[in-house]
């Protein structure tokens, strides 16, 4: 007899979506994308969005309609009002689950694609660098535990400054997820990996949006606030887009990843 074929489910996720310029290329590569790969589930972080900082309705509604399924977030999902509107009323867009109870959102959610198959999507916050909130490394098991009642397939955005945080994150979770998807820095690093018990990594998915730029800001309003050390008003840069993301391969009968490749167009 043959060996047993693998059930085999795709995520996609699609790094920091950087204002307009990052949801025009999303909305120009992603159905091919989709096609292409063949791919089961598609998330995507989306604190970023709507001017650069927090998403509107408007915007989440555009990127729904494109195949995404689920928007993770961060820090600066709470910049804008609008985004707190959107916690409170649309629970496709998840915010970190680590942020003090009290506060509106969820920080985790179940999708299922059309096949039937089940994935459990997990935000979390760094503290390094970053606001003391709740401690990620135990909230995350409290949510890890909670979804994996309905699926063993799991992925986790781990939305942290420093590197050292992630990749600690990533020894915490190997065997208990699928995969801990690094973002925040807007920088795509080179560091995918599968771990020795089968969960993906990579430290930072990157960006989504123009790359000539500082981070998704125009440079000279980024030079001016390191020269002067005063504040300029934000504005994107528009310039040499790309979209950034990672595809990941999971075996759904074990929740174990198999592949994870970085995927960097214009």
């Amino acid at each position: 007899m043959g060996k047993k074929s693998e059930k085999k489910i795709r995520v996609l996720f699609i790094a920091d979506i950087v204002g307009e310029p990052g949801i025009q290329i999303t909305e120009k590569l992603l159905p091919g994308l989709l096609k292409r790969y063949s791919v089961n589930f598609c998330i995507a972080n989306g604190e970023n969005v709507t001017g650069g900082k927090g998403i509107s309705q408007n915007d989440l509604m555009r990127l729904l309609n494109m195949g995404i399924q689920l928007l993770t977030s961060g820090n600066h999902i709470w910049d804008t009002f609008k985004s707190v509107k959107v916690l409170r009323t649309d629970h496709r867009v998840l915010r970190p689950a680590n942020y003090p109870k009290g506060n509106p959102g969820m920080g985790s959610s179940i999708i299922e694609d059309a096949q039937g198959n089940k994935l459990g999507v997990i935000n979390i916050q760094g503290r390094t660098f970053m606001a003391p909130i709740d401690n990620p490394f135990e909230v995350v098991l409290q949510e890890i535990a909670r979804l994996k009642k309905e699926t063993c397939n799991l992925l986790v955005d781990f939305h942290a400054e420093a590197t050292a945080e992630k990749m600690a994150m990533a020894w915490h979770l190997d065997g208990k997820v699928s995969a801990v998807i690094g973002t925040h820095t807007h920088v795509p690093t080179a560091d995918e990996r599968i771990l020795p018990k089968g969960t993906a990594y990579i430290t930072d998915a990157g960006m989504t949006g123009a790359f000539d730029s500082v981070i998704g800001m125009d440079k000279n309003v980024a030079l001016h606030r390191f020269i002067y050390s005063t504040n300029q008003k934000y504005e994107l840069a528009r310039e040499n887009l790309r979209f950034c993301a990672v595809l990941i391969d999971i075996d759904a009968e074990t929740g174990r990843a198999t592949k994870i490749q970085r995927i960097n167009l214009p």
